[in-house]
């Protein structure tokens, strides 16, 4: 009777292997076809090679994530991002050559020319008869830190293709991109539940600039699954205190050393202030166990170590100060982007002509956190009109999380008794955000990959927002919109004053400022004043938002 009742998931577990392994080779085979154009299936060995590894890959992960228990629905939603993401960069291979302006990344399928210039650099040293390891050296122009040009070039040369296929990489790009989902669902239903971690996982999914980095050859499709990564880990080992939420803490960021040592450093300073957070915070336990502090300190080091070695091709000789190097680094490259952002905007040069000097760093900021600026995008046209769709998909979905960024804090701290880990999680974010606006302006490519590392913290965030919102009627994040909608409504005609011929009155910028505050002012005013008066003498106000109970522990055997 055993035997009976035991052999039925047998059969179907191979079958699912079975399924799986067919999937992955059929998927091996159409991508060689696509990537030659549709019209040969050269270098099918190296597709299947690479569709397979990314499967086991997949898997592994997959499997070291067990003890969170994930819902099947996960698993098929961190598929589906691995397809979106695949299926989005055989658009641009496809649509780039025939709709963009035919620039040299364009033809050869290229949405962005950083991921161009480096991986055919990649392709070039894998046909050179030099060691990969010259890819962290002197190749400044295609690859500052050298990470990612090296996994490039490797792959290329070790799978034995007869020509380029970028293709091929963008395999790994999306598979390892995708698993930032699973990773933000399991920081978000450990910092505050299911629901929150149910949303989470979707606002990944959705969020332009993620699918945007997946489907291309950037390093940020592989710091944006790390450092999410990271996170978890630091959330696991608070809860757990376990060896296992410490390696899922260290080892990620280690990982992000090779592709930008700045980026593994701040990720690092983030998840030490978060840490904080969390030891003051009732939400978590207090984290000031030796082993972690003896694991961050190792880490320290290792940085510190990289940021040397990668930051002395770029600073003053005779410097060897880590610290003093990453200054300088910081410093100039704020400076070259203000030069940049200044010379390459004419309204710029306007508004920095009429005003003191100090207003130049402020306004270079507030450009830099609303990039790509909605407005924009909806009225600056383009002689290839699938850019002007790239931007407005792109704007659009920043602009709606950005609306959370500003919310959420607001809302922690409206809260009865205050989160301070919530408050700790925004005040991370929103230093993400200025620093990488500091660091590159108002780039409209840039900027956003820059923050964009941090994407599955504020997918979390703007998912918590929600929930809480939703379960406490809070009539701030309706006003939120009210603001949000005024500023960008009073800029439609500023830019359509620059880009057609409609006359428009308003030309400087603070005055268009203020319009759109005194706007959001008033519709603010008359939106309390109507719920005011709609509340009868013998109600209750509707409550604030309340906290959420601990969530269930979760077990820490491995």
């Amino acid at each position: 009777m055993g035997t009976i009742k035991k052999q039925p998931p047998q059969k179907i577990h191979w079958f699912s292997w079975l399924i799986v392994g067919a999937a992955l080779l059929l998927t091996g085979f159409l991508l060689a076809w696509i990537s030659n154009r549709f019209s040969a299936l050269t270098d099918w060995r190296a597709f299947v090679t690479m569709t397979l590894l990314c499967g086991l890959l997949f898997g592994g992960v997959w499997r070291l994530l067990k003890s969170e228990k994930p819902p099947s629905w996960l698993l098929k939603l961190t598929i589906a991002t691995v397809l979106l993401h695949l299926v989005v960069s055989v658009f641009w291979l496809v649509a780039l050559p025939r709709w963009g302006h035919g620039t040299s990344p364009e033809r050869a399928g290229y949405v962005m020319g950083d991921a161009y210039a480096r991986d055919t650099l990649a392709w070039r040293l894998a046909r050179s008869p030099k060691p990969l390891i010259t890819a962290f050296v002197d190749n400044r122009k295609a690859d500052q830190y050298g990470g990612m040009l090296f996994i490039s070039a490797g792959i290329y040369r070790y799978f034995g293709l007869e020509k380029h296929q970028p293709l091929l990489m963008l395999i790994l790009i999306a598979t390892i991109s995708a698993l930032a989902v699973p990773f933000t669902w399991a920081f978000a239903r450990r910092a505050w539940g299911e629901k929150e971690a149910r949303l989470a996982a979707w606002v990944m999914l959705l969020t332009p600039e993620a699918v945007l980095l997946g489907s291309s050859q950037m390093r940020e499709a592989f710091t944006m699954a790390l450092a999410i990564a990271a996170f978890y880990g630091l959330m696991r080992y608070t809860q757990e205190r376990s060896w296992a939420g410490l390696a899922w803490t260290l080892a990620p960021l280690a990982l992000c050393i090779p592709f930008s040592p700045p980026v593994a450093a701040m990720t690092l300073a983030m998840a030490v202030l978060l840490a904080g957070g969390l030891h003051f915070s009732r939400r978590g336990q207090p984290v000031g166990r030796r082993k972690l502090w003896l694991g961050l300190a190792i880490l320290i080091v290792i940085v510190l170590i990289g940021l040397y070695f990668v930051l002395k091709q770029f600073t003053p000789p005779g410097m060897i100060n880590p610290l003093e190097m990453v200054r300088w680094w910081f410093t100039k490259s704020a400076q070259l982007q203000m030069y940049i952002s200044q010379h390459a905007s004419g309204w710029m040069q306007k508004v920095f002509k009429a005003y003191p000097t100090w207003v130049e760093l402020p306004v270079l900021v507030g450009y830099g956190v609303v990039q790509p600026f909605l407005p924009a995008a909806l009225v600056a046209g383009s002689a290839a009109p699938i850019w002007q769709a790239i931007a407005v998909w792109r704007a659009l979905g920043w602009t709606i999380l950005l609306a959370f960024m500003v919310y959420a804090p607001l809302l922690a701290l409206r809260s009865e008794r205050k989160s301070i880990f919530t408050l700790t999680l925004s005040l991370v974010v929103w230093l993400v955000i200025l620093i990488a606006s500091v660091r590159a302006g108002g780039d409209m490519w840039d900027n956003p990959r820059y923050r964009a590392t941090f994407v599955g913290l504020q997918a979390a965030l703007a998912a918590w927002a929600w929930v809480e919102h939703r379960r406490a009627a809070d009539p701030l994040f309706r006003r939120a919109l009210l603001l949000v909608g005024a500023m960008l409504g009073w800029f439609l005609p500023w830019y359509l004053r620059r880009y057609t011929p409609l006359s428009w009155p308003v030309v400087d910028l603070f005055k268009t400022l203020g319009m759109g505050a005194a706007t959001a002012f008033l519709l603010i005013l008359w939106d309390w004043a109507r719920t005011a008066t709609a509340v009868q003498p013998n109600e209750a106000p509707l409550p604030l938002a309340q906290p959420l109970a601990d969530p269930p522990p979760v077990s820490g055997n491995d």
